[in-house]
């Protein structure tokens, strides 16, 4: 496999892949090597899933070996965020997800865990948060022992063109919220306007934390995660993406990486 894997102090391991094949099967066996790990470790594996074209880029998983491989009952499923859509609206994440791979698995049910998208953005936002609380005290999610938040196995997300993560955009009040796990949006810059998302505190409490990124429109962006420009205010919600446990891998293919100075193994 052609890929220039580097090791960045403070924006963690960044994986660079000469197509979106090899990125594609460098994914699948990152995420069935954590599931494998923690189902070993835990009993359970617990992944929180972003949507758009990460989740075209996961399939993989759903193929061979991993479609046998992988213990899919063990699996319980999270959105690190989600539009407050109706589950079969288009722009569902959880759609998303179940076309592209939980109607093709044996994921348990009862295991995936989506919005209830028959109330309010704020509701729905309030409604998950409990959801998380419970499975908390339950043990099938682990609590971080620096920050009390939930301790998910896995936070898989990706990036938008201008450094957004989740449903946290730059500049938006969603991106300072310190005390909730879940928040609401009811004016996303990027429509549709009504969505939930994990707060920063989440993300930045997981055991491990991916972010797939791929398309030139993203390069700019990506330089400046890697350089780690920008201070405060200025500085893009993808920077902000900083593991306690500082396990960050970050799978980009050539095109978001030909900004930088690093290029994939021949």
């Amino acid at each position: 496999m052609a890929l220039s894997s580097v090791i960045h102090e403070d924006t963690g391991e960044w994986r660079i892949h000469e197509n979106l094949d090899e990125l594609r099967t460098d994914l699948a066996d990152y995420v069935a090597e954590l599931s494998e790990s923690y189902v070993k470790e835990r009993g359970v594996f617990c992944i929180a899933l972003s949507g758009g074209s990460l989740i075209d880029l996961l399939r993989k998983i759903c193929e061979a070996p991993y479609n046998k491989t992988v213990d899919w009952a063990r699996w319980h499923i999270f959105w690190a965020d989600e539009r407050v859509v109706s589950k079969n609206h288009p722009d569902s994440n959880y759609k998303l997800a179940k076309d592209g791979i939980l109607s093709k698995v044996s994921v348990i049910p009862s295991h995936v865990h989506s919005l209830n998208d028959a109330v309010s953005a704020e509701a729905a936002a309030n409604e998950y948060e409990f959801t998380i609380r419970q499975l908390v005290r339950t043990r099938v999610i682990d609590v971080s022992e620096i920050s009390d938040c939930p301790k998910f196995d896995l936070v898989l997300l990706g990036m938008g063109p201008q450094g957004h993560v989740a449903s946290l955009f730059r500049g938006h009040n969603a991106l300072n919220e310190k005390d909730e796990w879940v928040t609401f949006l009811t004016d996303s810059p990027n429509p549709p306007p009504e969505r939930i998302t994990f707060t920063l505190p989440v993300i930045n409490s997981a055991s491990n934390v991916a972010v797939v990124v791929t398309g030139e429109n993203k390069a700019g962006a990506v330089k400046s995660v890697m350089n780690s420009a920008g201070t405060g205010c200025s500085l893009l919600p993808a920077q902000m993406v900083r593991p306690a446990s500082r396990k960050l891998v970050w799978f980009l293919d050539s095109a978001a990486a030909s900004e930088l100075d690093i290029s994939p193994c021949s």
